[in-house]
């Protein structure tokens, strides 16, 4: 079984070299003093901890987008970040410590978008979890839209970009080739040759053999569903068998 960044956090004793707010957030839940200079004894914290730790603080944050957190919120967010029985105080703790800081939200965005920066398809992980914790309460508000937009800009992403990772969560009469990055002038063949390619680049498999944490495994699952959804709507549409 993967151990949890919880687990490593929690027995290990690890001394975290990463600095910034989201090392800050490490040190404060794991009660050790963070070492950020060079020649540090202790190596950096796992990639899986980065991430996951970084898309807590972003949930945090945007769960008082719409003004208030909410319950649904909170377990929309531990059905993405992977959380035992016994972890869950801990995790807690990490959630209302990001909440209260007084680093905004862009500090948060910018130090994951410069660690992942060469892994575009991580930091649309993050914009596709934050996006589900937002649906949690049934309707995604437009200061969480906004929220996630400037998320997404402040990885770098286009404004067409994001249009194409909002589509998977807020419908519009054309999702299905915006989910799809897929032209309307496409014949058939050309449309089931590229859906063919989309579901191997977004197989949750590939996120496995490259190693990423239980929670991008998930949120790939939710995205190749979302993509299967919208072939089948245009299959039918177009009467592809």
């Amino acid at each position: 079984m993967i151990q949890s960044i919880w687990g490593k956090l929690g027995g290990a004793g690890i001394g975290l070299a990463l600095g910034g707010p989201i090392g800050a957030l490490l040190g404060g839940v794991a009660g050790h003093m963070l070492i950020d200079r060079e020649g540090a004894i202790f190596g950096r914290p796992p990639r899986d901890v980065i991430f996951t730790t970084g898309l807590v603080a972003l949930a945090a944050k945007m769960a008082k987008a719409d003004g208030v957190v909410v319950d649904r919120e909170i377990r929309a967010f531990e059905q993405i970040i992977e959380v035992s029985p016994s972890d869950r105080e801990r995790v807690q703790r990490l959630f209302d410590l990001a909440n209260k800081t007084t680093d905004g939200f862009e500090a948060y965005a910018r130090q994951i978008g410069a660690e992942f920066k060469d892994e575009p398809a991580l930091l649309e992980d993050v914009l596709d979890g934050l996006f589900h914790i937002a649906k949690a309460d049934g309707a995604i508000h437009d200061a969480e839209y906004a929220y996630v937009k400037d998320v997404a800009a402040i990885f770098g992403f286009s404004d067409t970009e994001f249009e194409r990772v909002a589509a998977r969560h807020v419908r519009r009469a054309d999702d299905p080739y915006l989910i799809l990055k897929a032209d309307r002038s496409f014949s058939d063949e050309e449309l089931k040759r590229h859906y063919r390619k989309l579901v191997a680049e977004n197989h949750p498999d590939r996120e496995i053999a490259r190693g990423l944490p239980p929670e991008a495994v998930k949120i790939a699952t939710e995205r190749l569903a979302i993509i299967n959804a919208a072939w089948e709507r245009l299959a039918a549409e177009r009467k592809i068998r």
